[in-house]
């Protein structure tokens, strides 16, 4: 296959690049970077280009049986409303571009990011891709986001919604962040940690993109989340656990609210939410249980 990735020089970018070269596939990745450095492979072409404004990376569009848009500004920084605009300029309109460059009566797939932040904060409700919206503003601006990639179907591209949950992994994304707090020891929930945290180890991530290509039913939103969310209090517990590192120092919300502004109230959402449609498809988690999935990446051991 031909596979197109814009945002491919990210951390789920650069992962999924490498996954698809190794299984014989040829991918253009598109990022902003003048370089890119961490991949060299005779079946990777990278173009520099922001995907937010139209351009020639718009051409490589005809060619791709595949398109994964993963484009878009880091939510977790302190916001305010310029970078407001960015985060959605660099979703909606990168999104937009695509949808604008693609042929008419194409046969093409197209796996548009989006977000665990589509729900809001919902408490202790179980959320799966049946439940509505919620009504934050970054609720609002994945509803917007994936209205952009579904008007992609009227030209006969077979859209997935991928609603993103915290993506664990190696090297990079939420755990490098994560890790050094809890290795000195400082570790601990958000405020009182009940909120629930939707999580999903990066292999399980490339996991349902792949499964997703290869069975023609699947479309639509899918909730790329590990089948069994926990509490942050608890996911802070078993990091601490398998860092064997102290993890009861709770951040008191009104500071994180001074140092980061809007963005805690992210931070602190409470999303239970489920893989509801990915496992009645038929996939499979390879790493379902958040343990054996920290050990994982923490130790390298295999489970």
């Amino acid at each position: 296959m031909k596979i197109l990735i814009t945002g491919g020089t990210g951390f789920v970018g650069q992962y999924i690049t490498g996954i698809f070269l190794n299984e014989g596939n040829d991918v253009t990745a598109i990022g902003t970077r003048p370089e890119f450095r961490e991949i060299s492979h005779e079946r990777l072409t990278y173009v520099s280009a922001d995907t937010s404004k139209t351009g020639e990376w718009q051409n490589y569009l005809t060619d791709s049986d595949v398109i994964i848009n993963l484009a878009g500004k880091n939510i977790f920084k302190r916001w305010n409303d310029n970078y407001k605009t960015q985060m959605y300029e660099s979703r909606i309109y990168t999104t937009r571009n695509i949808v604008d460059a693609l042929p008419e009566n194409n046969n093409k797939i197209l796996i548009n990011t989006s977000a665990s932040g589509f729900y809001g904060s919902r408490g202790d409700d179980v959320l799966s891709e049946e439940t509505s919206s919620g009504d934050s503003y970054l609720a609002g601006l994945c509803v917007d986001w994936e209205n952009e990639a579904l008007k992609s179907e009227e030209k006969g591209t077979r859209v997935i919604l991928a609603r993103f949950g915290i993506i664990l992994g190696k090297n990079g994304g939420a755990m490098e962040k994560m890790l050094l707090p809890f290795k000195l020891g400082l570790g601990g929930p958000l405020g009182d940690g009940l909120h629930w945290f939707p999580w999903i180890h990066i292999d399980d991530l490339a996991g349902i993109f792949k499964y997703a290509l290869n069975h023609g039913d699947v479309q639509g939103p899918i909730n790329c989340s590990a089948p069994n969310p926990v509490r942050y209090k608890d996911f802070a517990k078993m990091l601490g656990k398998v860092l064997k590192r102290p993890a009861f120092m709770p951040a008191p919300v009104f500071m994180l609210k001074i140092i980061l502004g809007e963005v805690t109230e992210t931070m602190m959402s409470s999303v239970r939410m489920i893989p509801e449609k990915i496992l009645k498809h038929g996939y499979q988690f390879e790493h379902p249980e958040l343990e054996d999935t920290l050990k994982q990446i923490v130790q390298g051991k295999r489970m």
